[in-house]
This record gives structure tokens, sequence and C-alpha cells, in this order.
């Protein structure tokens, strides 16, 4: 499983617009479904797959400090508090009418209103959702946050975003993965991505309360969710989102050394990449192929949607 993290942060450093975490995820199917798992391996694979997944979520609260999301400003933060809880709510809402399931509609509500495939392994930690769902859900955001690499710049000019802060902020509140945000908002200069990086931290700081409310929500309703429970924590907010909140605390307070934020990320990006691998060789495609293509018209327009309104949430506050 190592080996083949490493791979996929290989193709990570060759081509840089694709996430370690994607490629560790398409690796971790297609070794699942091309050789037969040996069953020495299947309790590492579940290991990954669950306790080092939850580490790596307990390690991204490093990469976030309250001073960012508070320099922000009072009405940039009402907008993104605005864009996430929308899309969210709206595509939650939405999945069902369109015959999608109610687990994996929650997982692209949550990938494309808060940070893609981070936020999809993150709800899956709280919501019992097929390892197909939760694959499909990772592809759906990295595929359109992919598509906004491209299109984005070229709409810049047409929707009238000329000033690199205003386009900054545009495509840190509408794209999804922090990578694909950086690639996407690099086309306006410097400016644009320190603008688009701050304020996608601050979607990402909503991670946290996202997941402890969905958390709370399906336990104590018949929301026709499942709860992934488990034996040895039976809290109603789970301890990994707890651990999250006490690292962003940690990073505020400014006791870790500069030097160490990076070696951290690094641990972080580790961590989710081996899980995903471990996820994804328990996925078999031929369930994944009958999901069918509704989720994808879900997953469109949740893309439209998160644009329009952060575009209009944008221009409000400018």
């Amino acid at each position: 499983m190592g080996v083949v993290t490493f791979v996929g942060f290989v193709i990570h450093w060759n081509f840089e617009t694709i996430s370690p975490l994607v490629a560790s995820l398409v690796l971790g199917v297609l070794i699942g479904n091309i050789v037969s798992i040996p069953k020495i391996f299947v309790f590492g694979q579940k290991f990954a797959a669950k306790k080092v997944l939850r580490f790596g979520i307990v390690l991204l609260g490093t990469q976030l400090a309250l001073k960012q999301v508070v320099d922000l400003g009072g009405r940039e933060l009402i907008v993104v508090v605005g864009v996430v809880a929308l899309t969210f709510l709206g595509t939650l809402w939405l999945g069902p009418h369109l015959g999608v399931s109610k687990s994996l509609s929650l997982l692209i509500a949550t990938g494309f209103s808060i940070c893609g495939a981070s936020a999809v392994a993150a709800m899956d930690g709280v919501v019992d959702a097929d390892e197909e769902e939760v694959t499909y859900a990772i592809a759906l955001v990295t595929l359109c946050g992919s598509l906004a690499i491209v299109l984005l710049p070229l709409l810049r000019n047409v929707l009238g975003l000329s000033d690199p802060q205003l386009f900054g902020s545009w495509v840190g509140a509408s794209v999804h993965d922090v990578a694909q945000v950086i690639a996407t908002s690099s086309t306006g200069g410097d400016a644009a991505v320190q603008s688009a990086t701050v304020v996608k931290l601050s979607r990402v700081v909503l991670l946290a309360p996202l997941v402890a409310c969905v958390s709370i929500w399906v336990r104590r309703s018949s929301s026709g969710l499942v709860a992934k429970v488990d034996k040895k924590n039976v809290s109603v907010v789970p301890l990994f989102v707890v651990g999250f909140l006490v690292m962003i605390a940690v990073r505020t307070t400014g006791v870790i050394p500069d030097n160490w934020l990076s070696k951290l990320k690094t641990i972080e990006q580790v961590c989710l990449a081996s899980a995903l691998v471990g996820l994804g060789s328990d996925v078999r495609i031929a369930r994944l192929l009958k999901v069918g293509g509704r989720p994808l018209l879900l997953a469109l327009i949740s893309w439209f949607g998160i644009a329009v309104v952060s575009l209009i949430g944008v221009r409000l506050v400018a």
C-alpha cells in the first residue's frame, strides 16, 4: 500500500494539477479490480481506509489558522458561509429528486461545497456510504474541478473580473480542491492566488461544523441515512472532528514552527492518500457503473450553482 501511495505522489509531482489523493484512489481502484488482494493485506487495507483517514483529517487542521479567516472580513465571511450553505443544502435536496441515493447526494454536496476529495472522505467517516459511492463522488468533484481550471480563466474577462482579487475570490469560493484553486487562480497572478487561497481556506474551516452537524442529524433523525458507528466511540460528534478543531486552535496560537507546517502537510497528504488507496482497492468497477449517469447531472448542476452563487456573492461585497 505504501508503494502504491508513493506512485500516486510521483504522478502528482509530474502532473501538478492531479492531486495525489485522486491519483492514489485511481491506483487503488485499478489494483483492486486487476489483482486479487491477499488476505494478509486486508487488515492494512481496512485500517488505512478508516483509522489513517481520520488521522489525516485531524492533521488537515494544522494547515488552517483562524486569523486567516478573520482577516477575510465580515462581509466576505458571510458570502463564504452563504455559498457553502446554499450549495450543500441545494445539492442535498436535489439529489433524491433526480433519483440519486441520499448517501451519494450527501457526499457530492459535501465535496462540491467544501474542499473536494478531503471533504468527501471526511463525510464518509460519519455516514455509512458504499465504497463505490465515495469513489464516484470524488471522481465527479475532480472532473468538475479540472474543468474549472480551463473554463474559469476563459470566463474572467467575459464576466468583468479583470481585478485580480475579485477573480481570486470567485475562484476560491467556487472551485473545490485546494490544488485546483491555486492552478485556476494562478492565471490572474500572485494577488489572485493569495485572495483565492484565503477564501478557499475559509471554506475548509467549515468542514468540521458541517460534519459534526450531519453526524448529529443522521443519528437523531429519520434522515434515511445510516451513521457509521465505531463501537469504541459512540460520541455524537466524531473524535476526528474534535481533533481537527483542536489542530486549528493549535495552529492559530502560532506554536507550530513554520518549517514544521510543510512537514505536517506532507504527512497529512500521505495519510489521506494511503486511506484512499485502501478505499479504492475495495471498489468494484462493475458495481460502480451501475450507479448510472444521474449523479453526473447532479454534480454538474451543483458545480454550476456554486459558480453562479459565488459570483453574485463576491460582486455584492466588492
